[in-house]
């Protein structure tokens, strides 16, 4: 049985904790240095399918609110605890050598504006197999994605994001925000593209690359028990899609980034580097304002992003140009009613539960934010909820 000393030892509940416990921090920590380098991996299968890493992604399923949801099987994380330890570890091995996914279990999940998300369960065979990738992915991936790209990722939360676009605003003084929504961006991730982006990455492991197309093309069981075969998309409630959407949009980030940031100059101009080690351009930049090229950067978290200008006249043609290079570039779409150019100065702009805004205050402008409307009235709702749950048994108990 799964109750060996690696399972009833209980080290601290972080990531870092469970890959040094595991003597993987390492490893990792080889893997990212090497991507950063600009090295390819072609053999990151066996790697995955070691002892040590599926002991590690059963530690990190485990510890999930999610391991006792069921998918398609029926079976949740207990059922894999009861078995003998080295049967578990033979069983997931053998996923790697010849794979081949279950259908995934769909649910609706209710949204705070009434409508629903769709969910995607796999089994918890699957979910194993899938952190086990991600868990080798991971710092391969994150040596290569943007500063400002933020959401599942270590250490890039809400408040960095939040953090991020605050500093545009009150350090950099760019008051004009672009906002854009890509339409049913999980529903249309185009498969072909994701795994080619992949091996730009530095991915170049061929059976890897199939595994995943496989997870990819999974069928989906509707809730009234109908299966449909997808063809592009990657399912929302996947151990591996977040990870696979930042991929995707990941060109979206260092695209934005070279039409400003990262243009090259004729000139070498001097940097520095703040205490984070984030190389500080500030002659760059100046001379970049000399040209006609328009000042634009991306926040983005998960799917959601803005791009801060510092004129309407630039935010407009960044709006226009990001749109087109969306729908060339990724094959995506944008909602038109909940995109739009917004002035900070006169209007709030929506980001992730808050709303900005600045204000002057003497010569300057500083930033405003507040939680969101919607942010506000979903808390309400589950406050009040909270004080049902609490005065239910008294009031039963009364009766």
């Amino acid at each position: 049985m799964l109750t060996s000393e690696q399972q009833t030892h209980k080290p601290k509940q972080s990531k870092i904790r469970y890959t040094e416990y595991y003597d993987l921090q390492n490893t990792f920590d080889r893997l990212y240095a090497d991507s950063l380098k600009g090295k390819t991996f072609q053999n990151l299968v066996g790697l995955m399918a070691s002892e040590e890493n599926i002991k590690l992604a059963y530690r990190t399923i485990k510890g999930n609110k999610g391991s006792g949801t069921p998918g398609v099987d029926k079976r949740t994380i207990k059922h894999l605890a009861s078995m003998e330890e080295e049967k578990f570890v033979r069983l997931i091995q053998k996923q790697f050598s010849w794979y081949n996914p279950r259908p995934v279990r769909r649910v609706e999940i209710p949204k705070p504006n009434g409508k629903t998300r769709p969910l995607g369960i796999p089994t918890i065979v699957d979910r194993i197999v899938q952190q086990c990738i991600l868990q080798v992915l991971e710092p391969i991936c994150e040596a290569k994605f943007h500063e400002r790209s933020n959401g599942f990722r270590p250490n890039r939360s809400t408040e960095h994001a939040i953090a991020q676009c605050c500093r545009l605003m009150q350090i950099q003084h760019l008051h004009y925000a672009v906002d854009l929504d890509i339409h049913g961006f999980f529903d249309n991730v185009h498969h072909g593209k994701l795994i080619r982006q992949m091996w730009e990455l530095g991915i170049r492991d061929k059976k890897l690359l199939c595994i995943i197309k496989q997870m990819l093309r999974a069928p989906i069981v509707l809730p009234d028990g109908k299966r449909i075969y997808p063809t592009k998309g990657t399912p929302q409630g996947g151990i591996l899609s977040p990870l696979l959407s930042n991929i995707v949009l990941n060109e979206l980030d260092w695209w934005v980034s070279s039409q400003w940031e990262n243009m090259p100059t004729h000139y070498e101009y001097k940097t520095r580097q703040n205490a984070r080690g984030t190389d500080i351009k500030s002659h760059t930049y100046r001379a970049l304002r000399r040209s006609n090229l328009k000042e634009m950067y991306l926040v983005r978290y998960a799917d959601d992003f803005k791009i801060f200008c510092r004129s309407y006249k630039d935010a407009v043609k960044a709006f226009e140009a990001t749109k087109r290079w969306l729908k060339d570039r990724l094959g995506l779409d944008i909602s038109p009613e909940k995109s739009k150019v917004i002035n900070m100065e006169q209007r709030y702009s929506e980001f992730l539960g808050f709303k900005m805004k600045v204000y002057r205050k003497g010569k300057k402008y500083v930033v405003c934010s507040h939680m969101s409307d919607k942010a506000i009235a979903h808390a309400k709702e589950k406050i009040s909820a909270a004080i049902k749950a609490i005065q239910t048994p008294a009031d039963s108990q009364s009766q």
